[in-house]
């Protein structure tokens, strides 16, 4: 399914999107026409817009194409809103941007998903903060790590200091506290929800050689809520652990919103 401006979606329309790849976006999780931070998702939209096109958003118009897109379609599913411009062109990128919103949705994943094994890899996305549409150096990552033998891609920078994970953000638990690592990435929305809810949260540098002493790993993202890392690299870590059934409890006690 997808839907630009609430009406279906001529090919032409998207040509920008494959040929200019400029734009932002967001991934939700739908669970019966609910979702768990929904207010933070359309804050990120607005936000995003008026960094990446220097325009205004309008979250109102945002949530009626998404309720139009998925109508009463009933249980779990994803839905993705991307905000692009498909007049814009390759060489005037700096011309007055009037941006366009496409809701598209696709099948939602085990709940809850399985543990995965990461490879580390030095990268830094470009503009960390924004949810941009430019996946190609996150992929080209998790295309290596997969060749490898593992599931995914955990980007650490020049220091080997931890970032963020390809598509998601990392945590750790110490025993006592869960850490998020302090460095510039992507401010996740299950991330948020989860550092509100849980009261022993800190964020700290984690560099590669303090994952041995970490008793637990996990990733965070909208489509899978709390994920456990098996491995990071050669480092093993527990697929079981007490602090994933804690933090898989406060987050779905979150009240989710209606769309």
């Amino acid at each position: 399914m997808a839907e630009l401006d609430g009406a279906p979606v001529a090919p032409e329309a998207l040509q920008a999107l494959g040929l200019i790849n400029y734009g932002h976006f967001t991934s939700m999780r739908v669970d019966d026409q609910h979702v768990r931070g929904l207010s933070h998702h359309l804050d990120r939209l607005v936000r995003d817009c008026r960094e990446v096109f220097d325009a205004d958003l309008n979250r109102d118009k945002v949530r009626e194409y998404i309720r139009r897109a998925i109508r009463d379609k009933p249980g779990s599913f994803v839905v993705r809103v991307t905000v692009f411009d498909p007049d814009l062109e390759l060489g005037r990128p700096g011309a007055t941007a009037e941006p366009h919103i496409l809701v598209t949705t696709r099948p939602a994943g085990a709940w809850p998903p399985p543990p995965m094994r990461v490879q580390s890899a030095s990268y830094r996305r470009d503009l960390p903060h924004v949810k941009h549409i430019g996946l190609f150096g996150q992929l080209w990552c998790r295309r290596n790590a997969q060749l490898n033998g593992f599931d995914d891609a955990l980007f650490i920078d020049s220091s080997s200091f931890v970032t963020e994970g390809a598509t998601w953000n990392i945590g750790f638990y110490d025993g006592d506290r869960v850490i998020w690592p302090s460095a510039d990435v992507l401010p996740g929305v299950t991330m948020r929800l989860i550092t509100q809810v849980h009261e022993q949260t800190i964020t700290a540098p984690v560099n590669l050689r303090d994952v041995p002493s970490m008793e637990a790993a996990f990733a965070t993202n909208t489509t899978v809520g709390v994920r456990p890392i098996t491995a990071i690299d050669n480092v093993q870590l527990p697929a079981e652990h007490p602090i994933f059934e804690t933090l898989r409890k406060e987050y779905e006690e979150i009240p989710p919103e209606r769309i």
